[in-house]
């Protein structure tokens, strides 16, 4: 590979290899960007190789076309190969090719960065390198501490990802869209008292898909609507903090949630029943062919019953990125018929399965 190529690394949950090449392949049609896109079954990861100075540009379309499928994404250049241990007990020094990688590409002016991950794929073969890539971090942030090539104030993040325990990528992001957490993945942790894990989801939405202005828009006395409550994994986060939740879905509500005085459950199908009056937040996470909920939560939004709403999709087994493509068109047809505008955002989250997340706000 020459110097003028570059390599997108993007990684995905693993089997939705094929959907975060497509995001990549969007963005790069968006900045007229020619790419060869790598595609490895079931590793959650994705290579896009292209000329340097064209890839650079795919950040410009982020705005435009934010990925759905890839959870985070850098921008680096081939594999580097890295030393195998020669017997049981002696440890191969991994650390000095990766510095001597980091260094070559300080001197051809990338750089300073203001942190250093050390990353794998979200695989089960991946995530047996983490005691591994913590112990490269950890030596790694110390050696670039001292050479100057970590700085707090700058706006890069350094990255290295170990594909297995002899090859890394090294690369950069500048962007917090491209990569907010290691491996695209929030750190969250099960709450005890919530009701079932499906809890997780909506904690992950708020820490992906919203901005900090819609964040405080999560504040108590507002009013929520949970369809497709039960067992109440969703209504859970809205009630602690502080907001009053209308939960609809003809099962229980579990756990402490059922006898919380914030919730008021009511046993009618999520799919018909419809407010008296607006809601500022609607929640919505039932199982239903993903073309009906778009066309529920745009209606929703079009007909003034909330201003902002969080839905999962169910996703068919093939064709998941057309899919998403239908929903969100669908889902902008009804806003605008309305005359009104929309900001919509689909993610799949760490927590989602065959199923993608989205954000969406009504814009007067």
């Amino acid at each position: 590979m020459t110097a003028a190529t570059a390599t997108w690394v993007a990684y995905c949950r693993g089997g939705f290899e094929a959907e975060a090449a497509a995001d990549l392949r969007r963005l790069a049609a968006l900045v007229d960007a020619t790419i060869d896109v790598d595609i490895m079954p079931s590793s959650a990861i994705v290579m896009a190789r292209g000329n340097a100075r064209e890839l650079s540009r795919i950040e410009d379309a982020l705005a435009t076309a934010p990925p759905v499928f890839a959870r985070s994404i850098f921008l680096g250049h081939d594999a580097l190969a890295l030393p195998a241990s020669t017997d049981g007990r002696e440890r191969a020094d991994r650390v000095t090719p990766l510095l001597a990688a980091i260094e070559a590409r300080r001197s051809a002016g990338d750089g300073p960065w203001h942190s250093v991950w050390v990353e794998y794929p979200d695989t089960n073969e991946g995530k047996a390198l983490s005691p591994l890539a913590r112990s490269i971090e950890t030596r790694l942030d110390a050696a670039l501490r001292v050479s100057g090539a970590l700085n707090a104030g700058a706006t890069l993040r350094l990255h290295a990802l170990l594909t297995s325990g002899t090859r890394a990528y090294v690369g950069t992001s500048n962007d917090p869209e491209l990569a907010a957490w290691p491996l695209g993945i929030p750190r969250l942790r099960m709450p005890g008292s919530a009701p079932s894990r499906s809890t997780l989801k909506l904690a992950e939405a708020f820490a992906v898909l919203l901005d900090p202005a819609d964040r405080t828009a999560l504040r108590p006395g507002l009013h929520a609507v949970d369809l497709g409550a039960a067992p109440g994994g969703w209504t859970w986060q809205l009630a602690r903090r502080g907001l009053r939740v209308t939960a609809v879905d003809n099962g229980p509500l579990k756990g402490s949630v059922a006898a919380d005085p914030l919730v008021t459950h009511l046993r009618e199908d999520g799919l018909k029943w419809r407010p008296r009056r607006p809601v500022d937040w609607l929640v919505c996470d039932i199982v239903e062919q993903p073309l009906r909920i778009a066309d529920l939560i745009g209606h929703w939004i079009a007909d003034g019953a909330t201003r902002r709403a969080i839905f999962n999709l169910k996703l068919p087994m093939k064709k998941r990125y057309d899919e998403v493509r239908r929903c969100e068109a669908r889902i902008a047809e009804i806003v605008a018929g309305a005359g009104l505008g929309h900001r919509l955002r689909v993610r799949q989250l760490y927590h989602d399965r065959e199923e993608v997340t989205a954000f969406v706000k009504r814009i007067d």
